[in-house]
């Protein structure tokens, strides 16, 4: 006998409720979360990775945590309410030496450059001896170190031979249109930003200095951390994320038709400024890990002052698969 037909919606209804829970578990993919400044740039490659949807593509879903400042992601980070954040080699470094190990995937090769004003004569190192020289990042920033040590293999000993002053980088900026520096070596967004404006003009790029001191210029100075025993037990997952995040680099790269959904997080108020970000970001895409590679990374932390006993190991790095 033919059931009736309200028993038979009952019926429905009742394999419905058990078939949906099961349904929604095989679909769950496995979370990572990320901390990232809200116009920091690597929430540009994160948001278009989200955008085009290559975290489910790869098998996980990206949360990004938006923060304030530096400061606050390396909390997020260190305190576990994030699974990663970005961060440069030397605080990487540093974390390594003080016992908290971080695997690091990279992110950018783009560390920064000496912006002069436009027609300046100012094209080389020693062309800094006894000039007003600011600095973004303070004494112990990777520019700053390098810089120095470049000067010094040309006999410059630029903390005593010029003039230094240490700022935020807009207030070094500002100093420098006024007038009241002759250069500014400064992160490589802001120098981006500042020649898109117009008024100012490369010195020389820090990327000419690692080549001088023999390094190769592409290393990658900036990563995504994630705390190693995190790391440890999400391999699988670290791995689709290095995939994701290739594809988007790769994107982002040979099709730039993707930057104008980026814009509004650019914050770039003319198309000079969009340019200038856009292709210095792209320029900064790093190439893959090898060994000489690594040989370098670790060479240039001994060079800036880490303790050659105690570097952050090859197994550390983590390149895109």
């Amino acid at each position: 006998m033919m059931p009736s037909l309200p028993a038979l919606i009952r019926s429905l209804l009742r394999l419905t409720l058990v078939l949906l829970p099961l349904c929604a578990q095989a679909q769950e993919l496995p979370v990572l979360t990320l901390s990232v400044l809200q116009f920091g740039t690597p929430h540009w490659e994160l948001e278009h990775l989200k955008r085009q949807q290559l975290d489910s593509a790869n098998g996980f879903q990206l949360r990004v945590r938006l923060v304030a400042d530096v400061p606050a992601s390396r909390l997020a980070l260190s305190s576990g309410s994030a699974d990663g954040a970005v961060s440069d080699l030397l605080w990487a470094q540093a974390r390594y030496q003080a016992g908290a190990a971080y695997r690091y995937l990279p992110f950018s090769a783009q560390i920064g450059e000496v912006l002069v004003p436009t027609g300046s004569a100012i094209r080389q190192l020693a062309d800094l001896r006894g000039k007003r020289l600011g600095v973004a990042g303070g004494p112990d920033g990777l520019g700053w170190r390098l810089l120095q040590q470049a000067a010094a293999r040309q006999g410059v000993d630029l903390a005593r031979e010029a003039q230094v002053q240490y700022a935020a980088p807009p207030l070094l900026g500002q100093a420098l249109r006024r007038g009241q520096l002759d250069a500014l070596l400064t992160f490589w967004h802001f120098s981006a930003r500042m020649r898109g404006e117009g008024g100012v003009q490369s010195a020389f790029g820090l990327a000419d200095l690692l080549k001088a001191l023999e390094f190769d210029a592409h290393l990658p100075v900036l990563g995504y951390l994630f705390p190693e025993p995190w790391a440890q037990s999400n391999e699988d997952l670290l791995q689709r994320f290095a995939r994701a995040l290739r594809q988007t680099k790769d994107e982002l790269a040979r099709e730039p038709q993707h930057w104008q959904a980026l814009r509004p997080l650019m914050r770039a108020e003319n198309d000079a400024v969009f340019a200038a970000l856009r292709d210095s970001f792209v320029e900064g895409i790093p190439q893959p890990l090898d060994a000489a590679r690594l040989a370098d990374l670790q060479r240039l932390l001994v060079l800036t002052g880490a303790d050659p006993a105690r570097l952050m190991p090859a197994a550390a790095f983590q390149s895109a698969p």
